[in-house]
C-alpha cells in the first residue's frame, strides 16, 4: 500500500473545510489544512457573521426612536462608525482564533499558505510537495466585479467591514440578498442609499409577496430604487465622487459604489485543468451527490461547487464527506426544504416552495396569509406591516412552503422549517395552541 504524508489534505479553511477536517481527524485520519488568508472563511471573516453584527448595530437607529414611545428618555443620539467597525472586527479576530484552536485541538496541521494541485494525490504548499490519500477543495467563492470600464472604483462586501468612514451617499448594484442587506445597513446608519437593479424585480427566486413587501417598506423608509438600470462605465471625479454612466444615458452620482451582483467559485489557479477536471463556465467544480469529482481521490464541498451557497450546507457537505471517507458511515446531504433568510430591514425568511413553484409542481394549492402590524410597531406608531404566508398542497393538506417578512422572521422560521421538513399538515398547524401574544402565533391562526 502506498504511503502518503496525510490521509486527508483540505484546501481552504472555511466552514466546510474546517468541519470536514475536524470530523476526519476525529475518525483517526492524519489531516492537514491549508488557508492562504485567515482561518474561518467567508462566513466568519467577511460574510454572514460580521454582516449580522452590522445589521444588529444598524437596527438601534429605529429602536432608539421607538424607545421614547415606551417611556424611555433617550436624549440626543449619535452614531460612531469606527466603534461599531472595530468591535465587529475584534469579534472576527476572536472567532478566527476559536477556529484555529478547534483545528489544533484535533491535531489538524495547518498551513497558512496557498495550496495547489500538482498531480495525482499531490499538492504544493509553502514550497513543499506533499501527498495525500484524499484531497478536498473547499475554497469557497468571491464577490463578482463586472467587467466594465472603471469598475475597480467600486468595492465589494469584502471591503465594507474596513471602511474608514461612512459615505454620505452609496449606490448598491444588485437585487439579491447581499445587496438588500447592505442597503438596509447603510440606510439605517444615515447613508443616502440608491439600489441599482438590472431587472425589474428584487430577490429573484424568492416568494414575490415577500420581495414586494420589502420593496414597499424600504421605499417608505427612504431607500431609492432604480430598476431596469444597467451600468456601462464608472467615472471617478477629482473630488473622489463617482458617476455611474448607465444605459440609455442615465447617470447616478455617489460617494461609494458597492458591487453585489453575485459570487464566483474560487477554482482558478488550483491546477484542476491539468488533472482533467473541467469546471463549469462560472468556475464551479462538478461533483456528484457525495461531493466526489471524477477523480477518486479528489473531492469538493461548499460554495466552490455552487450547489447551494449557504454556510450550513457547506458544513453538512464537509461532514458527510469525512464520515463517508473515514468514518465508515456514508451519507449525503438532503437539499430539500433548506431554510434561508435575508437580513434586511425588516428581515425575510423562507422554506420550501413558493406559491408559483407549488402551483407548477402540484397543480392545486391552498394559500393562507396573515398581514398584520407587530405589537411593538403599533405602540411605537410605526406603520410597518409583517406578512406570513403558508403554501399548502390541496390534495394532501401538507404545508409545502412557509414565507415571512417581519421582525425576527429568521428566528421564527427556523422552527417552522422543522414542521415543513417533517411534512406536517395545515390541520396539525391549526391544532397547535397559539402562544399569545406573539408574532409567531399567526402561523397557527391562519384560516
Amino acid at each position: 500500500m502506498t504511503n502518503f504524508d496525510f490521509d486527508y489534505f483540505v484546501i481552504g479553511a472555511g466552514s466546510g473545510g474546517v468541519r470536514s477536517a475536524r470530523i476526519a481527524a476525529g475518525h483517526g485520519a492524519k489531516v492537514a489544512i491549508a488557508e492562504e488568508y485567515r482561518v474561518g472563511g467567508t462566513c466568519v471573516i467577511r460574510g454572514c457573521v460580521p454582516k449580522k453584527l452590522l445589521v444588529i448595530g444598524a437596527h438601534f437607529a429605529e429602536d432608539l426612536v421607538d424607545a421614547r414611545r415606551y417611556g424611555w428618555t433617550v436624549g440626543d443620539k449619535s452614531f460612531d462608525w469606527p466603534t461599531l467597525r472595530d468591535n465587529v472586527l475584534a469579534d472576527v479576530d476572536r472567532l478566527n482564533g476559536a477556529y484555529q484552536t478547534t483545528l489544533d485541538s484535533h491535531k489538524v496541521q495547518t498551513f497558512h499558505a496557498r495550496a495547489t494541485l500538482i498531480g495525482e494525490n499531490r499538492v504544493l504548499v509553502d514550497g513543499r510537495e506533499l501527498t495525500a490519500r484524499h484531497v478536498l477543495v473547499a475554497t469557497g467563492a468571491r464577490p463578482m466585479v463586472p467587467n466594465l470600464p472603471g469598475a475597480e472604483h467600486g468595492i465589494t462586501s469584502n471591503e465594507v467591514f474596513h471602511l474608514e468612514a461612512l459615505p454620505k451617499r452609496a449606490v448598491i448594484c444588485g437585487g439579491g440578498y447581499i445587496a438588500n442587506e447592505f442597503a438596509g445597513i447603510f440606510h439605517e446608519l444615515g447613508v443616502e442609499v440608491t439600489q441599482v437593479i438590472r431587472s425589474d424585480k428584487l430577490l429573484r427566486g424568492w416568494e414575490p409577496a415577500l420581495s414586494d413587501r420589502l420593496l414597499a417598506i424600504a421605499t417608505q423608509k427612504g431607500v431609492q430604487f432604480r430598476f431596469n438600470t444597467i451600468p456601462e462605465r464608472i467615472e471617478k471625479r477629482s473630488d473622489g465622487s463617482l458617476v455611474l454612466h448607465c444605459a440609455e444615458g442615465k447617470t447616478i452620482e455617489t460617494d461609494l459604489l458597492l458591487w453585489a451582483v453575485g459570487r464566483l467559485p474560487n477554482s482558478e489557479g488550483l491546477g484542476l485543468e491539468a488533472l482533467g477536471v473541467q469546471c463549469q463556465p462560472n468556475g464551479a467544480i462538478p461533483v456528484d451527490a457525495a461531493s466526489h469529482t471524477t477523480l477518486p481521490w479528489l473531492h469538493a464541498v461548499g460554495d466552490v461547487t455552487d450547489r447551494l451557497q449557504l454556510t450550513p450546507i457547506a458544513i453538512r457537505e464537509g461532514h458527510a464527506l469525512a464520515d463517508t471517507l473515514f468514518g465508515e458511515n456514508p451519507w449525503i446531504v438532503d437539499y430539500a426544504h433548506v431554510p434561508s433568510a435575508v437580513f434586511s430591514h425588516p428581515p425575510l425568511a423562507s422554506v420550501g416552495m413558493t406559491e408559483g413553484e407549488a402551483r407548477t409542481a402540484l397543480g392545486s394549492v391552498k394559500i393562507f396569509t396573515s398581514d398584520f402590524r407587530p405589537m411593538k410597531a403599533v405602540l411605537a406608531g410605526r406603520n410597518e406591516r409583517s406578512l406570513y404566508k403558508l403554501v399548502v398542497d390541496a390534495a394532501t393538506d401538507v404545508v409545502v412552503g412557509a414565507h415571512m417578512i417581519g421582525p425576527d422572521s429568521p428566528e421564527i422560521l427556523q422552527a417552522v422549517a422543522i414542521a415543513v421538513k417533517a411534512g406536517l399538515t395545515k390541520a396539525q398547524f391549526d391544532q397547535t395552541v397559539a402562544l399569545h401574544p406573539s408574532m409567531a402565533e399567526e402561523l397557527v391562526l391562519m384560516r
